[in-house]
Parts: C-alpha cells; sequence; structure tokens
C-alpha cells in the first residue's frame, strides 16, 4: 500500500497528470439507464416479457441484501442476472472508518461477484462502524490530508483484495467538521489520483449539499475529473425550506434533474440510475421517471459540453 507523504500538498495532487477516460475505465460497459433493485418491483420486473418500449437497461443491487449462501433473495437476484446487466452498491463498507476493513465482509462481496458477475462494485465515502458497531447511517468524513492519506490506504486494499477498482459515492451530509480544509469535492479529485479509484456521482447528494452549506453544486461538479466519475445517481429528497434531506422517498426534483444535465453535459452519457427506497409508486410511474432521465440526458448532449 502506498501512502502520500506526510509534507504533501493538495497542489501537488491536483496536478498529477491525468490518463484518458478510456485508459481509465477501459473495463466499465455504457450501461445505460438504470433502477435500484429493490424486492417490491420483483413480480414487476420478472413476470413476463418486457415491452419494446422498456426503459430499463439494467439495475443496481444492494450488495449486503443478497449475501447470504442461499433464499429466496438470492435466488431472485440469480433470475434478475440472466435477463440484465447488474452492478452492486454497498452500504456497509466503512471505507472512512478507524476498524479494521472486515475481511469476512469483503470475502461475502467477492463470492457475490463471482455469481452475479456486476459490471462493478460500488460504496459509499464514509464511516458507518465503529468500535465493531454498525451505526446504519452514511456519515461524512473530515476532508483533509489526515483523513485523505487514512481512506485512500483503505481503498487500494479493498482493490487489491477485491481485485478491481471501486466506485465511491459522494454522500449527504449536514454537518461540517471543524477539521476539514478541503472542499468536498476537492477531496474527492484527490482521493480518486491517489488511490486510482472511481466516483459514483450522486446528483441528489451534490444538490442536497450544496442547499445546506451553501455552494454553487455547478462548482462541485465542474471541479471533479472527467476521467474518474463513472456513474450518476439521482433520486428525490425532503424540502422543509431550512434543510433538505435526501430520502429517496419521492420523485426526482426538477433542480436535480436540471444538475444532471450539467452533469452529462460535462462528463458524458455515462451510466445513470433513480434510487427509490420509501413511498414505492406503481412500477409504471417509476418507468416514466426513467423515461425523464432519458429524455434529460438527450436533451443536454444536444447543447455545448460544460467547460
Amino acid at each position: 500500500m502506498r501512502l502520500p507523504p506526510a509534507g504533501f500538498t493538495l497542489g501537488a495532487m491536483m496536478n498529477m497528470p491525468h490518463s484518458s477516460p478510456a485508459a481509465i475505465r477501459p473495463d466499465l460497459p455504457l450501461l445505460g439507464f438504470g433502477l435500484g433493485l429493490r424486492p417490491e418491483y420483483y413480480a414487476d420486473i420478472l413476470d413476463g416479457e418486457p415491452p419494446v418500449d422498456w426503459p430499463v437497461d439494467w439495475f443496481e443491487a444492494i450488495t449486503e441484501n443478497y449475501l447470504v449462501p442461499g433464499g429466496a433473495p438470492l435466488r431472485q437476484l440469480d433470475r434478475i442476472a440472466e435477463r440484465y446487466p447488474l452492478v452492486l452498491h454497498g452500504v456497509s463498507l466503512s471505507i472512512g472508518g478507524t476498524d479494521p476493513l472486515n475481511v469476512q465482509y469483503l470475502a461475502q462481496v467477492k463470492a457475490l461477484a463471482r455469481r452475479v458477475k456486476p459490471a462493478w462494485i460500488s460504496d459509499h465515502l464514509c464511516w458507518s462502524s465503529h468500535n465493531g458497531i454498525y451505526l446504519h447511517d452514511l456519515l461524512p468524513l473530515p476532508y483533509n490530508g489526515e483523513s485523505l492519506r487514512h481512506v485512500a490506504a483503505r481503498v487500494r486494499q479493498v482493490q487489491d483484495f477485491l481485485g478491481c477498482r471501486i466506485l465511491l459515492e459522494n454522500v449527504s451530509a449536514y454537518i461540517d467538521w471543524q477539521r476539514s480544509d478541503l472542499r468536498e469535492w476537492e477531496f474527492l479529485s484527490a482521493l480518486c489520483a491517489e488511490a486510482d479509484c472511481l466516483l459514483l456521482l450522486d446528483i441528489n447528494n451534490v444538490y442536497v449539499n450544496s442547499r445546506n452549506q451553501g455552494f454553487d453544486p455547478r462548482t462541485f461538479i465542474d471541479a471533479l475529473p472527467r476521467e474518474r466519475v463513472a456513474q450518476f445517481h439521482l433520486a428525490g429528497h425532503d424540502d422543509s425550506g431550512a434543510c433538505i434531506i435526501d430520502t429517496h422517498d419521492a420523485p426526482v426534483a426538477a433542480a436535480v434533474f436540471d444538475l444532471y444535465g450539467h452533469a452529462v453535459r460535462r462528463f458524458g452519457a455515462l451510466p445513470a440510475m433513480i434510487e427509490r427506497d420509501d413511498n414505492f409508486p406503481p412500477f409504471a410511474d417509476l418507468l416514466a421517471e426513467l423515461g425523464q432521465l432519458r429524455r434529460v440526458a438527450a436533451g443536454a448532449l444536444q447543447t455545448e459540453p460544460a467547460a
């Protein structure tokens, strides 16, 4: 494992030469438009043949839902993997935590990946456990050099174990750390360069944090290296005016669709998907929302790329 020298500077990290997107992401397919795989929709997905105008190209499965060696959920996942490309999205890696990495968990993830052959594996840039206790939340990190060296070493360890590059997702945050001396987008860019990982850019989380923390969300998107962003997430949130919360229980907001269009102009037509985790609508409504995602991307690609 390689750590940056103790006296590193952010400028040195950011000025590292960038490879082309094709060189960085040679084995990641452009899957198109997908949905988060949820048990509420198994029957809609698996019953009968999809219609010709079916807008779903792929599904993202929550890794932890399928780590048991058998049972109905895993059988359903096998059936879906026979029909559609899959990616695995974890919620308990705790890559920013101080507990040792959970090797048993990583072995289960690796075994699941061998079984369903996901296009890639992702998790969150956060900490979610302490002293062996899982907190069931995705908690933000202080963005500074100490955190960067710590997380980069752990990412490399995970990638060596799994035998593949992973994607890390930016998370929603409702507090800021006094120990942060980097902006979130600066930290993400530096981490990708040092750990040689990729980004799952959650557009809704960028918007939520921009509103709660008072920055321009386009500044966040424009600062990220093009060759490192490999996937987009979109989801709904709750907007009370004073604070907005990433809830995944409502349709994607118009402002988030607009920000997604800006991201497409900057990064291109990367795989994009919609997450829904509560207040589940009829599947037809979710398909209609995915159709809107396609239209926003198509419109964005017809305009000038973002600088």
